[in-house]
């Protein structure tokens, strides 16, 4: 009887499965070893996937520690896509709920961080916001509705999650503080770049999404009062975190 897609696929990313019944090397005999091969091929190309997807949770667990976890990992998880920059979005849920590691509560935080930079990295382009947009009266001003960049990536975590990401990319870096912490990632030019965001920025800048200005910096004073809408805004500008578009004017 004919081998199945399905049976085929089982087996390729279970070391402990045996190969499937019936299946020949295209000259009548047993597959048994071609097929070992060829699915020690296909864990080892996916293990080195995630390698190059999660190099901050590498650098933070050490290769002897992350190296022998990727197969538990992708044998359970096969890629949904001939697309390899889609590899890993369960890799944070892995994570948190992998026994092993759950004294290292930020590691899928860290995670996230990672599959953050890689979509960014791949995001389409967009034209700048052109800053004068905030020349325009107050009361104009606060009606007017801002698009994030494409590239642009919000995440907020219990953890200090800049922190752990700047000392696990530079040694030298100060010990991570005891504090939550939220980041911004914008790509304005070729690679894309991770910023602490302020307290209250990230509230601003996801409320901005489904709410004019005016509405979003109050739900971000509301959040946080001593929120500096000031220095955000520079900050934002500076890394080009908005795109330029036709809704840039009051409704």
């Amino acid at each position: 009887m004919p081998v199945t897609q399905a049976q085929f696929r089982t087996a390729l990313l279970n070391a402990d499965a045996p190969v499937p019944a019936g299946l020949d090397d295209g000259g009548g005999a047993p597959a048994g070893a071609r097929y070992d091969v060829y699915r020690n091929n296909v864990t080892a190309s996916l293990v080195d996937a995630m390698k190059l997807a999660f190099p901050t949770v590498r650098l933070l667990l050490g290769a002897q520690n992350f190296d022998p976890l990727m197969p538990h990992f992708v044998r359970a998880h096969p890629p949904r896509s001939p697309l390899m920059m889609y590899y890993g979005v369960e890799f944070p849920a892995f994570l948190e709920n992998f026994q092993p590691l759950a004294h290292l509560g930020y590691l899928a935080d860290i995670a996230r961080i990672d599959l953050a930079m890689r979509t960014s990295y791949h995001a389409a382009d967009a034209r700048p916001l052109d800053p004068s947009i905030f020349q325009q009266p107050p009361e104009t001003l606060e009606d007017t509705r801002l698009r994030l960049a494409p590239a642009t990536q919000i995440l907020r975590s219990h953890w200090p999650i800049f922190d752990l990401w700047r000392r696990a990319t530079d040694p030298t870096a100060p010990k991570p503080r005891t504090a939550a912490q939220a980041v911004l990632i914008t790509r304005p030019a070729f690679d894309p770049a991770l910023h602490l965001l302020p307290e209250g920025a990230a509230t601003f800048l996801l409320s901005v999404r489904d709410q004019p200005l005016g509405a979003s910096v109050e739900a971000a004073q509301v959040a946080a009062p001593g929120f500096d809408f000031g220095a955000t805004l520079a900050l934002l500008l500076e890394n080009h975190a908005f795109a330029h578009s036709t809704e840039d004017s009051s409704k």
